[in-house]
């Protein structure tokens, strides 16, 4: 059975500000990474999204941060082990229990904005983000970049690993995502993005902004629900993928 997973990071908004359309995304997703009220959510929101999330069957990660409201999570902070350890620790165990209090499990962790950036090239980050995890639940999933850092540090320590691509994202030569500083960074044409990722899952390349192939292992797809065309994406993305004999699932 071919299968792959679509996950979108959710619950991200703040009383005074909506950041996507989480309930018109949920129905065409597998997997869903809530974010733990560092750079966006929180409170009544993150259980709002875990019980829309469950209504549809889709799998509940934790979203952590750096603790960053102001810039979304995406400014690079420099911080020490036991710093980052405490930073992804807290965050998980704040989703954790509140899936607990619902008699629901948490699926996987799946760093956000900045802190996933530095974990999949930063040996240090990537180890305290591992051990966190790990102290939480070994059976807890970690979702990173496809060929990172994070993703081999997890996999060394004996945690389960999910290696993630994205849809709308441009790839440099070393299969590291394209700054979102750098001119042409996001794909905003749909179609470009679908042939992105069925180079990706069906020949395991992806063809970088200098136009070269880059190898690349997809197992879980990341459709970005802040995007306008979001909800449109997921369910015409589903629809192709279940139409080349996909079924989308989380692992």
């Amino acid at each position: 059975m071919n299968r792959i997973d679509l996950n979108c990071d959710m619950g991200e908004s703040w009383p005074d500000k909506i950041v996507g359309d989480d309930p018109a995304v949920m129905p065409y997703i597998s997997s869903a990474n809530i974010a733990c009220g560092y750079h966006g959510g929180g409170g009544s929101i993150m259980k709002e999204t875990i019980l829309l999330a469950h209504k549809y069957q889709v799998a509940i990660g934790a979203h952590p941060s750096f603790n960053d409201r102001e810039g979304f999570g995406r400014r690079e902070y420099e911080l020490n082990y036991n710093e980052i350890y405490d930073l992804v620790y807290k965050q998980v165990c704040l989703i954790n229990a509140v899936m607990h209090s619902l008699d629901l499990t948490l699926h996987h962790v799946k760093p956000h904005g900045a802190l996933y950036n530095m974990a999949a090239k930063r040996n240090d980050y990537a180890e305290a983000i591992v051990d966190a995890v790990k102290t939480i639940d070994e059976r807890l999933i970690l979702y990173g970049l496809a060929g990172s850092e994070l993703i081999q540090v997890a996999a060394k320590r004996g945690l389960k690993t999910c290696s993630e691509v994205f849809a709308d994202r441009r790839y440099l030569d070393d299969g590291s995502l394209t700054p979102r500083s750098m001119n042409g960074a996001v794909i905003e044409d749909i179609e470009e993005s679908i042939q992105q990722v069925l180079s990706m899952i069906q020949k395991g390349r992806v063809r970088s902004i200098t136009g070269e192939w880059v190898p690349i292992k997809a197992e879980t797809i990341c459709i970005h629900g802040d995007h306008k065309e979001a909800a449109e994406f997921a369910r015409t993305l589903k629809e192709i993928l279940s139409a080349e004999g996909y079924t989308i699932q989380s692992y």
